[in-house]
């Protein structure tokens, strides 16, 4: 079959609903949370991605004074471009120390059922858009290769890029965003194998 014919048989072929896909999705988000899990709890390469504060009680004593809230806070603080550019706010650039600091409330340690459901949510939605995106561009029947390029790098775009300006506008480490990019490139491949193996036939 020419190029123009297989081109021409696939717009003929008809696209696949994203109901026909909820057997590749559900498949693919309980992987894909079991391996996020695997990842933080049992793999060793996200043990140093955080490290501890020096002086750590006399540190917390001093952000407990502050009653912070749950929220993300960056220091020095300049509530507006006019304020930067102070000489008090630009002496405070120099003299540092620069950076965000994130407050969580401690429910997350002690209780991780809400995280574990939120995460399983997040990566079912993923799946999800995942799916609209395969079935809108490949028809029924296409071969295991093509599902998997498609799926793969749609499913790697989603897990893994919004990492990127996260690390350049916040400080969170090329190293550890590297290793974040390493785990989304498995989720990707592992959701690109499950749809290429249950992608609908004609």
């Amino acid at each position: 079959m020419t190029g123009l014919a297989a081109i021409a048989a696939a717009a003929a072929a008809p696209l696949v609903p994203l109901m026909d896909l909820w057997v590749p999705i559900l498949i693919a988000t309980a992987l894909v949370w079991v391996l996020s899990a695997l990842f933080w709890t049992v793999s060793p390469h996200h043990k140093g991605d955080f490290g501890q504060l020096p002086n750590e009680d006399q540190t917390l004593g001093a952000l407990r004074q502050a009653s912070l809230k749950p929220g993300t806070y960056g220091f020095p603080y300049a509530a507006s471009q006019a304020d930067a550019k102070s000489p008090e706010f630009q002496k405070k650039l120099e003299t540092g120390p620069v950076g965000t600091l994130t407050i969580q409330s401690a429910d997350v340690y002690k209780n991780m059922g809400k995280p574990m459901i939120l995460s399983v949510i997040f990566y079912l939605v993923v799946s999800v858009f995942v799916a609209y995106v395969a079935g809108r561009t490949l028809p029924a029947g296409t071969d295991y290769l093509q599902v998997f390029r498609i799926v793969g790098a749609t499913a790697f775009l989603a897990y893994g890029m919004a990492i990127i300006p996260d690390t350049i506008w916040f400080g969170r480490g090329w190293t550890r965003a590297g290793k974040q990019l390493l785990d989304a490139l498995v989720y990707a491949l592992v959701t690109a194998g499950v749809f290429g193996w249950r992608w609908p036939g004609m």
